[in-house]
């Protein structure tokens, strides 16, 4: 039976870019998934996710950043297809809330460059929004999304490129280690490996059970809504954004399609017990709270639904990623929990795991995300 040096189970977003990084460095890998790259059945998949530089979330994370972009920028030139967009990036919310002073404590701690401005200030400049008197707001030119399946969709050809094999359509039943390699069970065969990623997304309570992290997989919904007027589709007046409101977290994007803007709550979700398992139409509780957010943030956005798809957060109960080696073995490192802010940083999670799965260095300190926490 053919052995491997590596197999990646699982191939959306970090599992298709530790397959390329794996590959680049010349080893023999195998990336095994349920669905074909850039599938609509898991995480990352609904055209666009915003990347940014000063997180909210923590200010460990810049780094990490500062590292995905270089990533993302060498993937564009490999694929030669432009990934990332600079649209500029307001978050808004209360003075004193999580989202703005989250930003500028980061943006202080790694000297990076965003402007606070008044909310009167940033509704002259960006037009599309209204804003409330009482909201903080700041605005990071640089950020702006990533083509999300173009992102997964390339990290796999250029993988296979570099000679990586690719096996979908096949599930993943079970994993152990044994004689001293590790064997992967699968509805489509057994594989062997000298080491194994685990990438599993939304499928990570079932493949990771037995390191017993509390980990709730969430369905979220992501509305396309009509907008006819031509301000909603320039960055330069109606940058992405990010809103802290009493009634959740909303994000949003520039019209790429001149027809309409994506739209979607970040907090809440519908707990998902089984990802092959649920209902994808509308959730008309979460549709009413969002159009509520249209009528009162973005008067010129109408609430005719173009599109409605829905996608997968895996969250830790911190909402911070998990990146580690699996308990007691040199052979299993894993990546899971990405909780909804991810995938702007798969290109350099692929990366660390292609480092600790294969005794590399990378150079960063990711400590704050093990398991042990």
């Amino acid at each position: 039976m053919e052995t491997y040096d590596c197999i990646v189970a699982g191939v959306g977003g970090a599992g298709s870019a530790a397959l390329y990084h794996l590959a680049r460095r010349g080893l023999k890998v195998l990336g095994i998934d349920r669905f074909t790259p850039g599938h609509d059945r898991g995480s990352s998949h609904g055209d666009t996710r915003i990347i940014r530089m000063a997180y909210f979330e923590h200010p460990d994370y810049v780094p990490l950043l500062e590292r995905a972009h270089q990533l993302w920028d060498k993937l564009e030139d490999t694929c030669g297809e432009r990934l990332r967009f600079e649209t500029g990036l307001l978050q808004a919310g209360p003075a004193g809330g999580f989202i703005v002073d989250g930003v500028l404590r980061s943006a202080r701690e790694h000297n990076l460059e965003v402007e606070e401005l008044e909310a009167a200030s940033a509704q002259r400049r960006f037009s599309g929004f209204r804003l409330a008197d009482s909201m903080a707001t700041v605005y990071e030119k640089q950020a702006g999304y990533l083509l999300v399946e173009n992102c997964v969709k390339a990290h796999a050809a250029e993988a296979v490129a570099q000679g990586a094999r690719l096996e979908t359509g096949i599930s993943i039943t079970g994993w152990k280690e044994r004689d001293g390699e590790v064997v992967v069970t699968t509805d489509g065969g057994v594989f062997r490996a000298a080491k194994l990623i685990l990438t599993p997304g939304a499928w990570a309570p079932g493949l990771l059970d037995k390191l017993r992290i509390p980990l709730e997989v969430r369905q979220k919904h992501l509305y396309w809504f009509r907008c006819p007027e031509r301000r909603y589709r320039d960055s330069a007046g109606f940058p992405s954004f990010v809103f802290e409101t009493p009634e959740g977290f909303f994000y949003g994007f520039p019209s790429i399609d001149a027809e309409s803007i994506k739209i979607a709550m970040h907090s809440g979700g519908d707990k998902v017990e089984d990802p092959l398992n649920i209902d994808r139409g509308l959730n008309e509780e979460d549709l009413a709270v969002t159009r509520d957010f249209l009528a009162r943030y973005l008067p010129g956005v109408e609430h005719d639904i173009l599109r409605h798809e829905s996608c997968f957060y895996t969250c830790t109960p911190d909402e911070h990623f998990i990146l580690d080696r699996y308990p007691d073995s040199e052979k299993v490192v894993f990546a899971a929990g990405l909780s909804g802010h991810g995938f702007k940083f798969t290109s350099v999670l692929g990366d660390i795991l292609a480092c600790m799965s294969s005794g590399a260095e990378h150079g960063l300190s990711i400590d704050f995300l093990g398991a042990g926490r």
